[in-house]
């Protein structure tokens, strides 16, 4: 149960990041036997799966390097992290219920959500600096984040869920207050274009 308790918040929470990459590599261990895999996620393995989230995942690190592309490829991606957050968690417990699959499917989405508006969100407010390396260094730091959080899901599910829990509570400070700078960034481009559209 703790184990896979950790694998649901995992991959959940890796897919508000890198869906694409936590698919092959979850896929890639499961087909390799490095990592044990639920019944519900063996279709994970599977080799069309492995070749399109492989391909799919290089075009999405390479995105998350360009400034503004990356925020342009995480605004379309909203209503394709989250479903698919919820729906891995939904694997994971596909055997144990209905009860236990709602509930992890709900949790798995609300989890992929938060990640993935603290991601957006953060990306757009460092992408109105002018250089580029500000955005670069964020998304070296995601990459570090997602892959300490992909080894420690497996390796050491309990501490996982500790560090998953403070992350947790992270979110809800670190939300409202990009939501804050989203709105403020909002109204100062409303009051860019004013002048120019009344002249």
């Amino acid at each position: 149960m703790l184990q896979n308790l950790a694998l649901a918040g995992g991959l959940s929470w890796a897919s508000g990041f890198r869906l694409y990459a936590t698919v092959f590599v979850a896929g890639l261990l499961g087909r390799l036997g490095y990592v044990h895999l639920p019944d519900g996620l063996q279709v994970l393995t599977g080799t069309w799966v492995l070749v399109i989230a492989g391909v799919m995942g290089l075009g999405e690190f390479l995105a998350d390097k360009v400034p503004a592309f990356d925020s342009l490829w995480d605004a379309v991606h909203t209503f394709i992290r989250v479903p698919a957050g919820a729906l891995l968690a939904w694997g994971v417990f596909r055997d144990s219920g209905p009860g236990a699959q709602v509930a992890a499917a709900l949790l798995g989405g609300a989890l992929t959500s938060g990640t993935h508006l603290a991601k957006t969100g953060g990306r757009a407010l460092i992408n109105t600096s002018p250089e580029p390396f500000t955005n670069w260094g964020a998304s070296a730091g995601e990459d570090i984040s997602w892959l300490g959080g992909m080894y420690l899901m497996w390796q050491h599910p309990a501490a996982f869920l500790v560090l998953l829990g403070i992350f947790v509570l992270f979110l809800l400070w670190l939300v409202p207050k990009i939501v804050r700078g989203l709105r403020t960034l909002a109204r100062r481009l409303r009051g860019v274009r004013a002048p120019t559209s009344s002249a």
